[in-house]
């Protein structure tokens, strides 16, 4: 499991040591309910059960060194605190039956408290997109500049992307969100299906329709890559703030906090380092999500391959995407946003930006569109190469003249014209001032 500095306190209950046994025993007492209910357990007894039941985590681990079986171990160390009651508990169940139903409540609950991060980004991403709605930026398509756009813009877009990883969070918490208590092989030999029912309604689960020994793990692979997809969108984010604070753009910055240092060697340094770390973490996440998908084939009813990693992997995901997420969320909210270096960066290509409102004013006005390609396409290699106003450039072609005149050439060069649906965009989102 990962290091405590990056487990979140909540997160950090769901996932710390010995955390399966609360659960094991939430399962466990949920079955044995739902027998005494229905008359196969005696009422005295599950009194008994209810008032005295707890586990003991140290004893628990010094009967695993013995018999080699954590479930076994834990019921073991249960019945020791109950006494002769002890007996009814795990009546017809299987190991996983108890575990892998225990597992769902952790995931599920993992899960909600992701949907909480989510949520705060997005809240965190709306209100800087609201403060730079109309922060003018030179949009870059293959890293060069194409058109102006705004900062909220390419903010709007990031909470578009957010809201369907949301959707997806929601589908996979669905998914994994369900119980099994069937028995050795999925039969319900030993244990009705109207128990298993009844049990996954008061732990708020679905109970599988059908199953073996096992849930089946496509659903946990659903979950896992689900986090996997959001931690890729947190990597998009934080690569783009990354390279919008490369010294030669410098159009955002990180928070930097009093006292930080950047470099052990150049004291000048503010480097981007929380997007630069949760990059790499979203690394992990991929890896993770294969394991995950690898562990879906097992032998028949169902082997041990699995087990192993999930150990490692589920905690892990939980773990690292809650951290990534509020790391993000404190990025956002305190990034320093430099709308004049957007202006000077804009200015930087002689107004080659608005080469297409030229190029689409030629053809409107009755020339063919190759020819207007070439034209201004010359233009434009000529005001580049030269380091010319690319709209003096343009005003002195005498092809271009004889379809524009100066004063239309002029308005062709008018900024508000590229952002005239700003508005709309913000709309779609639900985005209000």
């Amino acid at each position: 499991m990962l290091l405590d500095r990056y487990t979140h306190q909540e997160m950090g209950k769901l996932w710390q040591d010995g955390y399966e046994y609360d659960r094991w025993l939430q399962v466990e007492l949920a079955v044995a309910e739902v027998m005494a209910k229905r008359g196969e357990i005696p009422q005295e007894a599950m009194k008994e059960i209810r008032e005295k039941a707890k586990v003991n985590p140290k004893r628990v681990l010094e009967i695993e060194a013995i018999v080699r079986h954590d479930l076994i171990a834990f019921l073991q160390a249960v019945v020791e605190e109950i006494g002769e009651s002890g007996k009814y508990l795990h009546l017809g169940l299987t190991s996983s039956d108890v575990k892998d139903t225990a597992l769902s409540l952790v995931l599920r609950d993992s899960g909600l408290l992701l949907k909480k991060d989510l949520k705060e980004l997005r809240d965190a991403l709306a209100k800087r997109a609201l403060e730079s709605k109309y922060t003018v930026m030179v949009g870059r398509t293959h890293g060069i500049h194409a058109e102006p756009l705004t900062f909220g813009l390419k903010l709007a877009l990031w909470i578009a992307e957010i809201d369907r990883q949301s959707e997806r969070l929601d589908q996979a918490i669905e998914s994994v969100s369900a119980g099994k208590i069937s028995g050795a092989v999925g039969t319900y030999a030993n244990v009705s299906p109207e128990i298993e029912e009844a049990v996954c309604q008061e732990l708020q689960l679905g109970n599988a329709l059908v199953s073996n020994q096992i849930l089946q793990r496509d659903r946990h692979a659903h979950f896992v890559t689900t986090l996997a997809l959001i931690g890729g969108s947190i990597e998009k984010i934080a690569t783009e703030i990354r390279n919008l604070q490369r010294t030669d753009i410098l159009e955002v910055e990180e928070p930097f906090a009093e006292g930080q240092k950047g470099s052990s060697a150049m004291p000048h340094k503010r480097n981007p380092i929380i997007c630069e770390q949760v990059s790499g973490m979203s690394r992990l996440l991929r890896g993770n999500a294969l394991a995950a998908m690898e562990n879906i084939s097992l032998w028949h009813e169902r082997d041990m391959t699995h087990s192993s990693v999930e150990r490692i992997i589920l905690p892990d995901s939980c773990i690292l995407l809650d951290h990534m997420l509020r790391q993000m969320s404190k990025v956002i909210s305190g990034l320093k946003i430099r709308d004049d270096q957007m202006k000077k960066n804009l200015q930087k290509t002689y107004g080659l930006t608005s080469s297409q409102r030229v190029l689409l004013a030629l053809v409107e006005h009755g020339c063919m569109r190759e020819e207007a390609y070439a034209w201004v396409q010359q233009n434009a290699f000529h005001a580049w190469d030269q380091g010319l106003d690319f709209i003096d450039v343009v005003s002195e072609d005498s092809r271009v003249l004889n379809y524009l005149t100066k004063v239309e050439i002029q308005g062709l060069f008018d900024l508000g014209y590229h952002l005239r649906h700003v508005e709309d965009i913000f709309k779609r989102l639900g985005l209000e001032d």
